[in-house]
């Protein structure tokens, strides 16, 4: 059988494949698409299934012009889109002036609140689509590790495990099961992205700016929901996470340095994530592929979206999970004392603090995320451990020198700082740090 896919030098002809492909999917070669998606997790559905079927012919296309190209992070978007584009609202003049009033007064609480300048960029107004456009080059520099050795583990298991006829074609067309591997992988990010974006606030609701130019950013329709579901009033739930957005676009406007540290940890414990083919084999020699029911289906996705097929583990990964986690805590924890500070006068601001933070301690939209795409989970007790250093540095040296800190990474409190603030304080009480202080010691440390 396989010879039909063969030329005259004997290899796989793209073409070929692609036609045999076409005819795989509409269920005339043995495997069907309903298989083919369940095999992937993806729900067995018509219209996902003939989704499926056209964007993997157009990966196959696309790895006839170039097999290396890896992750179609635009299929990716697409099925994000796909997701969200039926609920998806327009942006008001209501949301348009709530922003507007609720950034010029959050700039005022701000200024009280850190030494950290203003923001010089306006807000910029998201519908969920447009959120999926905007931060996709994010998510991207985050995911392009696991996704580029998911995609070809998930080729692998595909080839491995269909029907015997097919076995001696698929294995020589290794570039273009990767590339429907690959694909397969972008539809199921696609599914995690659609998931987030009918979902998230704002532009750092990760605990990252999705803008490297740190512009504030809100999905209107999202924080309308949000606002209803409190049952609080729209105007103060913009302007707390107005407070909350700038806060966290003006640290990284002011460390500049600090968006890149951050994406460079991530990926760089992101880069040493190994697929285990056995718990994917584990899995699927527990549940029938081709009888599928609800329950198994359900099983099946929820493992890929969860992360389960990533590999245990290695010391050193602890290691880089524990200052990657390390970070972004002290991020968090900053934004949250500030936000504590500038909210003080905002009369349902305990009330929608509170929201947020179950958000964070149930698992919300950032920790899924970080989850699937990178087999990292946020703790929401570092994350309040981080908050009370910080507190404990704006009662003991005030907010200039506690927001000193972030001036350069190596000044940056460690995971021993969070767990022990006193001994923090201390040092900087015996080295009497004030702001120019703080400037001095980072020119001796540069070497300047």
């Amino acid at each position: 059988m396989s010879d039909e896919f063969e030329g005259s030098s004997g290899a796989s002809n793209p073409e070929d494949f692609a036609q045999f492909l076409r005819k795989f999917l509409a269920g005339d070669a043995g495997l069907s698409a309903e298989e083919l998606a369940r095999a992937a997790g993806l729900p067995n559905d018509p219209k996902m299934l003939s989704e499926l079927a056209t964007q993997i012919q157009q990966a196959l296309a696309a790895a006839n012009a170039n097999p290396h190209a890896g992750v179609n992070w635009q299929l990716a978007a697409q099925q994000a889109k796909t997701q969200i584009r039926a609920a998806s609202a327009p942006i008001t003049d209501r949301s348009r002036n709530q922003v507007r009033d609720a950034s010029a007064i959050a700039t005022l609480w701000l200024g009280q609140a850190t030494e950290i300048s203003e923001l010089t960029t306006e807000a910029k107004l998201l519908t969920r689509e447009l959120w999926v456009d905007d931060a996709l080059p994010l998510f991207q520099a985050l995911a392009d590790p696991v996704a580029t050795q998911m995609s070809g583990a998930l080729s692998d298991h595909l080839s491995q495990n269909s029907p015997e006829e097919l076995q001696g074609m698929l294995g020589q067309a290794t570039n273009l099961m990767k590339s429907a591997g690959a694909a397969l992988f972008a539809m199921q990010l696609g599914q995690a992205l659609g998931k987030l974006a009918n979902e998230v606030l704002t532009g750092t609701e990760i605990g990252l700016p999705i803008f490297s130019d740190q512009r504030p950013a809100y999905v209107a329709q999202n924080v309308e929901i949000f606002a209803a579901s409190l049952e609080l009033e729209l105007d103060q739930v913009y302007l707390y996470l107005a407070v909350r957005e700038m806060a966290h676009n003006r640290l990284f406007k002011h460390s500049r340095w600090l968006r890149d540290h951050a994406v460079a940890q991530i990926t760089s414990y992101a880069s040493g994530i190994k697929i285990d083919n056995d718990k994917i084999a584990e899995v699927a020699g527990e549940i029938d592929l081709s009888n599928l029911d609800g329950d198994q289906q359900a099983e099946l996705r929820e493992a890929f979206e969860s992360g389960a097929f990533i590999a245990d583990r290695t010391e050193s990964q602890e290691r880089a999970l524990e200052s990657v986690e390390t970070l972004l805590a002290l991020i968090e924890g900053w934004v949250q004392v500030v936000c504590e500070a500038a909210t003080e006068r905002l009369p349902q601001a305990a009330a929608i603090a509170e929201a947020v933070r179950r958000r964070r301690a149930t698992g919300g939209p950032a920790e899924q995320t970080f989850t699937t795409l990178v087999g990292l989970e946020l703790r929401p007790r570092k994350m309040r451990e981080a908050a009370q250093m910080w507190r404990q540095i704006t009662t003991e040296l005030g907010s200039a020198a506690r927001d000193g800190l972030w001036a350069h990474p190596d000044l940056m409190p460690t995971a021993e700082d969070i767990a022990d603030p006193s001994a923090l304080i201390a040092r900087l009480k015996s080295a009497k740090t004030s702001p120019d202080e703080l400037d001095k010691e980072l020119r001796d440390l540069l070497g300047e």
